[in-house]
């Protein structure tokens, strides 16, 4: 085991791993912005670095800066987290280079699904079900994408190969938006991520978001930890996560975590990493792989009993996983929402002190946050605070348990989501389940009016 690791991240991920970090007798390095500096896990930490002022690319995104906070505390390793760099094959290559572990998937595994046109590829050759849609990037002529639009049938969607994070995309309903369509997301995708690569898939009309959860080690061990239902989204941003998902028959999750867990072998993955699907009409259809720890990695957590952050560090180390697919077990249901620092109808972000701060407890509730009364809320990161997560014996109890979690919660000072998240824990559709990726935003609309 390690004894000393570099946390690459700030926030509640930052504090999350912190903890996995003590638990294993592991010493913590809490990298920080100016902006971060009274942060809850900085005031923790076995040791603290600097890495530069408020904006991201000065400090987060400063490769340079990272590597030398880790050779000047003589780290042995390096905890991306989620965002920032946990995903850029680039900085896993330099981790590596410089004689550290970087604790994910190799980069060449990073690199592969990061080009979401390489991914699907080899999803198709390891059997994994995808979205139909063009075979690879879109050609430079438009009459080719005129046809290839009609093989898939209308309405389609247009994706960046290098996309993520719901950027990227461009929904196509009729042949004569088709060519304004591809030429805008190129530009944007060039823009934004630095590659004009773009593909095509059929756009499903009322699908549903299903993530499978897969842990790989060094030794060509790898099991799938059940499935999370990430449907309610806004602008495909993720707000309210939940495992098991509802009204899918187990032997079919069963099924596709087997197709998973096969792909993972076939690519020599290691690490956390999700395969996201789109879940239509019974069937399910590869998307994307995000080869890092999900926001709602607690709801899997839960409903397993296996720490998915505790086995990153562990398998990084070069650890055995010790337990098999048998031993994974579905005990309950588990909820996730995410707190966010933002009007809770306009998703204006709400920087700014927060005079009072109460958590909520009791059974079965769970809250990840690195916030504390007096905490200042940056302006210039993600407005996510923190998150509750509830456990219950059935799914009627966990939302019960999120009901009064979410009224217990005290956040003054600033706006928080609080107030959408109570309103969505009540509405008919969302306690009956299985909703669509649509919902959130149909039932946004419909509320203005």
């Amino acid at each position: 085991m390690f004894k000393k690791i570099l946390v690459a991240n700030r926030g509640e991920i930052a504090l999350r791993i912190q903890r996995a970090c003590a638990e294993l007798g592991v010493k913590a390095v809490m990298v920080y912005s100016e902006a971060d500096r009274d942060a809850k896990y900085v005031k923790l930490a076995d040791e603290a670095v600097c890495i530069g002022p408020a904006p991201s690319a000065q400090s987060y995104l400063n490769m340079p800066a990272i590597i030398s906070a880790a050779e000047v505390t003589d780290a042995e390793a390096i905890h991306p987290g989620y965002g920032f760099l946990s995903e850029n094959a680039d900085f896993a290559e330099r981790v590596e280079q410089s004689g550290f572990q970087f604790i994910g998937p190799t980069p060449e595994n990073i690199r592969m699904m990061g080009d979401k046109v390489s991914a699907k590829r080899a999803m198709i050759k390891a059997g994994v079900p995808c979205v139909p849609g063009s075979d690879g990037e879109l050609p430079d002529d438009p009459a080719q994408w005129r046809k290839i639009a009609k093989s898939i049938g209308y309405p389609v969607i247009i994706k960046a190969a290098g996309g993520g994070g719901g950027r990227g995309m461009r929904e196509v309903h009729t042949e004569a938006a088709l060519i304004n369509a591809v030429q805008l997301t190129k530009a944007e995708a060039e823009a934004a991520f630095g590659n004009p690569a773009v593909y095509m898939e059929k756009f499903l009309q009322n699908p549903r978001h299903i993530e499978i959860q897969i842990l790989a080690d060094k030794h060509k061990n790898a099991v799938y930890l059940a499935e999370r239902d990430c449907s309610m989204q806004r602008r495909h941003q993720k707000v309210v996560e939940e495992a098991p998902a509802l009204g899918i028959p187990r032997k079919q999750i069963e099924k596709i975590g087997e197709r998973c867990v096969s792909a993972c072998k076939k690519i020599g993955y290691r690490g956390a990493g999700t395969f996201e699907f789109l879940y239509e009409n019974g069937e399910f259809y590869f998307i994307e792989m995000n080869t890092r720890v999900q926001v709602e990695h607690p709801v899997t957590e839960w409903i397993t009993g296996v720490d998915i952050v505790r086995w990153q560090i562990k398998v990084a180390a070069g650890e055995k996983l010790d337990f098999a697919q048998k031993h994974v077990q579905v005990r309950g249901h588990a909820i996730e929402c995410r707190i966010n620092a933002e009007d809770p109808y306009k998703f204006t972000p709400s920087p700014g002190r927060i005079t009072k701060w109460h958590a909520p407890g009791g059974p079965g509730v769970r809250v990840d946050s690195h916030i504390y009364t007096n905490y200042y809320v940056p302006p210039n990161y993600d407005s996510m605070i923190g998150k509750i997560i509830v456990h219950g014996d059935t799914r009627e109890q966990a939302l019960a348990r999120m009901r009064t979690a979410l009224n217990e919660t005290v956040v003054e000072g600033i706006s928080s989501n609080i107030p959408l998240h109570s309103e969505l824990m009540v509405d008919a559709r969302f306690v009956a389940g299985g909703t669509s990726i649509h919902y959130l935003e149909e039932w946004l609309a419909a509320r203005k009016r």
